[in-house]
């Protein structure tokens, strides 16, 4: 009895959307201004218009900004008019770099990764001072919340004043990690026995033979991958978080929410050579 009922209701409610659909079809106004070539879907990115923000001829969005600055080393500063924080910025960048370059041609290969780490390090708070100081009215700004995010899992909640997610996302993310660290460690390890096991060269008398190695290290190579795909997906998860939780911020839902649901007759508002007739279905109602 139950099914049947559930049945009608799903047939009532295909009705009433099928009737929808037909009456709104013929109240949809489309855009027929055929002088504008674009489409519909905003260009991402245009260097002329990062170029043009840099002039300060226009204003651009943060996304656009931070996207130019990030093969214009010093960009964002010179959009945010903060000139005097160019030399610190390309100092902090070109110096160690520079380092580490002749370092590793001296051999000193150790010396000349601290180096290139530093580098990066300094690149990355040039990105991050670039979000910090550009100027919007909004908050909280989606843009800078996603970039937030980007650049440093765990702040974008921090700027929309959700801190109680940043454990669950840090925690998360130091799970995975902890997982693919400890699977590529035995991967690494029965790779080595597999090795030392099939090779002609030395001799293995370990008692792990060469097929239980291969097995183990699949394995452990298999569950590295995972944990890889996982810290990957909790980051991407924490970018997505903050944006859409920065843009629904000012959403409020009220306390008297309810829910109607009452019978409806939809009578076709246009003449056509096919009349459907009056359509029966189910009108359902959300206040909140």
């Amino acid at each position: 009895m139950k099914k049947v009922l559930l049945l009608l209701l799903f047939a009532l409610c295909c009705m009433n959307a099928s009737a929808q659909f037909k009456r709104d079809a013929f109240q949809q106004s489309y855009n027929d201004d055929k002088s504008n070539p674009k489409d519909s879907v905003d260009v991402l990115f245009s260097f002329k218009e990062y170029f043009q923000g840099l002039k300060h001829e226009k204003e651009i969005k943060i996304g656009t900004m931070c996207a130019g600055s990030a093969l214009i080393i010093g960009g964002n500063q010179i959009y945010n008019q903060q000139y005097w924080k160019l030399p610190i910025v390309y100092t902090g960048i070109f110096a160690p770099l520079g380092a580490g370059i002749y370092l590793n041609t001296q051999g000193k290969h150790d010396a000349a990764k601290h180096c290139f780490i530093g580098a990066g390090v300094a690149y990355w708070g040039t990105m991050l001072d670039g979000v910090i100081s550009f100027k919007s009215e909004r908050y909280p700004l989606p843009g800078r919340a996603t970039l937030f995010s980007l650049l440093c899992p765990g702040l974008g909640q921090a700027y929309n004043g959700e801190y109680w997610k940043i454990p669950i996302y840090i925690g998360a993310l130091a799970t995975a990690y902890y997982f693919y660290d400890t699977n590529n460690i035995n991967y690494e390890r029965y790779r080595r026995i597999y090795k030392e096991a099939t090779s002609t060269e030395t001799s293995y008398s370990g008692p792990i033979t060469a097929e239980t190695a291969v097995y183990y290290r699949d394995i452990y190579r298999q569950y590295r991958d995972y944990s890889t795909l996982a810290m990957v997906l909790i980051y991407a998860l924490q970018v997505i978080d903050a944006n859409v939780f920065s843009y629904m911020h000012d959403f409020e839902i009220a306390d008297d929410m309810a829910m109607s649901v009452r019978p409806s007759v939809i009578m076709p508002e246009t003449q056509l050579a096919y009349n459907p007739g009056p359509a029966f279905g189910v009108n359902v109602g959300f206040r909140f």
